[in-house]
């Protein structure tokens, strides 16, 4: 996984300049008044292999983007970043989270896969350790003491979508939804329901499910896309994402479907639009319009910031996935520097409940009551942004959280 040295770091905020400096970093009365902190771990748990490493490597790039521009400290300490392999079951998470905490972590952060965040939560409350997640997590994931989310609640994007076509889409509209099988698709597609189904809308026809299939090869689709084709819908409303994406919208176009297409954001989020790019370039011209709550294009102090340090460091633009490992590492700066001293991971648990306001890259949010993110929707299109595909926002969508 990609990594940021000290090298790298000094040449980074040498590009930035001073202005990059002070919106990145502390200020200098606080980090030498800080400067003497103890050593502190945090514990990364991300896959390191399979369908979702993309993600897990933003995740990371993320993170230590935050480190890089903060001399390596969280809150004033000294930090070093544990990575452990958070593989694709509960098990497996489990056992990261076991190396994690036998390593002396103060926090945990990453977990891509909803699967492993309910199958480590129980642990994770036991042990009184604060961990941030920062991927999407179930709506079955409540009444948490110790885990925080810096991303969203599944069904946040279908309900911003839903509202939005709701005031949008004429009536008689007929919504066609397609989605794998299994209960991140159901969030999505319950989100969508209860966003869209007011003032008497209604969607007539029952979703459309696929195999689960993490890499799927061509053809795997076209069953389900004809079956929605047959209805002659309006509109399609989907969910997939990384390898499982790219089959999906390559497989509906040759099926000839070129009516408008909406999804959560992870349907070009990315990798996704680079590998279409190869085999298409037209795709822009075809209507995918996704929700999201971050766009690499949006124009505020803190993002120019962050995606000018991220394409520097990284060579490519950055994603919701290390943006919001980026305010993980954000958030728990704030928290360890309120408690100062020496901190527990108790005591950071409770600081994180009294951090406030983030300045943050997807504009300012704060955490509410159930430890998620209160923040602002976009509605991204993907169109060309000079010579590159990428997700530009058209409009903003709801609030949520």
């Amino acid at each position: 996984m990609s990594q940021m040295n000290r090298r790298q770091a000094l040449q980074l905020l040498a590009a930035l300049g001073t202005s990059g400096l002070a919106a990145g970093c502390g200020s200098d009365a606080e980090d030498s008044a800080a400067g003497s902190g103890s050593p502190i771990k945090i514990g990364l748990i991300v896959p390191g292999t399979g369908a979702n490493k993309a993600i897990g490597d933003e995740i990371t790039n993320g993170f230590q983007l935050f480190l890089g521009l903060n001399n390596q400290r969280l809150g004033g300490h000294p930090t070093t970043l544990i990575s452990a392999e958070e593989g694709e079951n509960a098990k497996s998470g489990q056992a990261a989270v076991d190396r994690l905490l036998s390593e002396g972590v103060l926090a945990l952060t990453g977990v891509v896969s909803s699967a492993v965040m309910l199958g480590i939560r129980d642990s994770v409350e036991q042990a009184r350790v604060p961990l941030i997640g920062s991927n999407a997590s179930p709506t079955s994931l409540q009444s948490v003491v110790y885990i925080w989310r810096t991303s969203y609640v599944l069904d946040e994007p279908g309900r911003a979508l839903g509202q939005y076509l709701n005031e949008t889409l004429p009536a008689t509209s007929r919504i066609a939804i397609i989605a794998p099988q299994n209960g991140s698709s159901r969030d999505v597609i319950d989100g969508f329901r209860k966003g869209y189904e007011v003032n008497n809308r209604r969607i007539d026809d029952a979703p459309i499910f696929t195999a689960d299939v993490a890499n799927p090869g061509r053809g795997v689709y076209t069953d389900a896309i004809r079956r929605a084709m047959d209805h002659r819908p309006d509109v399609i409303f989907c969910h997939y994402a990384g390898p499982a994406a790219v089959q999906f919208i390559k497989q509906i176009y040759d099926e000839g479907y070129r009516g408008k297409i909406y999804a959560p954001g992870f349907l070009t989020e990315g990798t996704v639009l680079g590998n279409l790019e190869t085999e298409d370039r037209s795709i822009e011209a075809y209507g995918i319009e996704t929700a999201l709550n971050y766009s690499a294009d949006l124009n505020n102090p803190a993002n120019r910031v962050f995606a000018s340090a991220y394409r520097k460091t990284y060579q490519t633009s950055p994603t919701t996935y290390a943006m919001a490992s980026y305010d993980a590492a954000q958030v728990l700066d704030k928290a360890i520097r309120l408690v100062g001293g020496a901190p527990t991971p108790q005591q950071v648990n409770l600081a994180l409940g009294k951090i406030g306001q983030i300045d943050s890259p997807r504009g300012p949010w704060q955490f509410n009551q159930p430890r998620t993110p209160q923040q602002k929707w976009y509605l991204r299109r993907v169109q060309r942004d000079g010579q590159l595909l990428s997700n530009v926002v058209i409009n903003e969508l709801a609030t949520l959280g």
